[in-house]
């Protein structure tokens, strides 16, 4: 695999200067084989890109192309997906930056195992803070079903065009503004077999900048949606508690203080020690503010 020709999708929408540092970032990888960046707008106007360095390590091609699929993340990087050509298809968000050496890593772990899909850990910079998230050397099905491992982040996926295709199928374009279409697809990847972990950050990930920050409506609608599609998600107790504490906490956000306080009550009797649903009693209470606890989550590395 050391000279395996790899596809990295890459959707945008209007964010050209984080656009230009990721695609630089793709180039610079040392892996000696084949790279083909393809960059898929999803609105907003054309961006001028970065050509590959001439002192590249292998071959390196960039393609810009317009989503043809749903608007949106998900359909962005399905397009993305069906143009690839690569042995392999990785995917990386236009705000990220890869360290040089994330596909060699992840390729030389996919020969070890012989697994479809490879993950490596992320470096989560917020203001002047930095906080590494690592995953376990192996993410099964059973991992993300007791918790949403924010180390397993959708710009660190390396996984084989084959079973993309054909194993594990494409990102779901039907969830509501594609918001958790990462954790969707992971689930039905862990299914086919397991996820193997690089125990290295080896992506830089931007956070508090996502466009999913604060649609609150978004989020109840997306993670209905989840559970709705694998119901199995709220057999552990933990998990369930951490989802319906998102509900209400996005429900206490919109000033829906009743919303709030029952979606409250579901995650407590699940868990009684989860954070969150305490946390949306206090801002539907008015006593604490959405956005305080959203940017004190953000300075350690999580989301609300």
């Amino acid at each position: 695999m050391t000279d395996a020709a790899v596809s990295v999708v890459i959707a945008t929408h209007d964010r050209p200067e984080l656009l230009r540092r990721a695609v630089e970032a793709v180039m610079r990888q040392d892996h000696r084989g084949p790279v083909s960046c393809i960059v898929v707008v999803d609105g907003g106007p054309p961006v001028d890109l970065p050509a590959a360095a001439v002192d590249a390590a292998g071959p390196r091609t960039l393609e810009t192309i317009t989503n043809r699929r749903t608007p949106g993340l998900a359909g962005a990087r399905n397009t993305g997906a069906d143009a690839a050509d690569g042995v392999f298809l990785a995917f990386c968000d236009d705000d990220d930056a890869w360290l040089p050496s994330k596909l060699s890593a992840q390729l030389g772990a996919l020969e070890r195992t012989g697994a479809d899909v490879a993950v490596t850990g992320v470096r989560i910079a917020y203001g002047g803070n930095q906080t590494d998230r690592i995953p376990p050397t192996s993410v099964t099905r059973q991992d993300l079903l007791r918790s949403r491992e924010a180390s397993v982040h959708p710009s660190t996926i390396l996984v084989r065009l084959d079973g993309f295709r054909d194993r594990i199928g494409p990102i779901d374009e039907a969830i509501p503004g594609s918001y958790g279409e990462d954790y969707e697809w992971l689930l039905r990847a862990a299914a086919a077999g397991p996820i193997v972990g690089v125990p290295e950050a080896l992506v830089t990930v931007r956070w508090g900048g996502s466009l999913f920050a604060d649609r609150w409506q978004t989020m109840i609608d997306a993670i209905g949606y989840l559970i709705d599609k694998h119901p199995e998600l709220v057999e552990d107790d933990a998990n369930a508690a951490r989802l319906f504490g998102r509900i209400a906490f996005a429900n206490a956000a919109l000033h829906h203080r009743a919303d709030a306080a029952r979606w409250a009550w579901r995650s407590i009797r699940r868990r009684p020690i989860e954070r969150r649903p305490y946390l949306a009693l206090a801002v539907a209470s008015g006593l604490l503010r959405a956005s305080t606890i959203q940017r004190r989550a953000n300075a350690v590395g999580r989301g609300v």
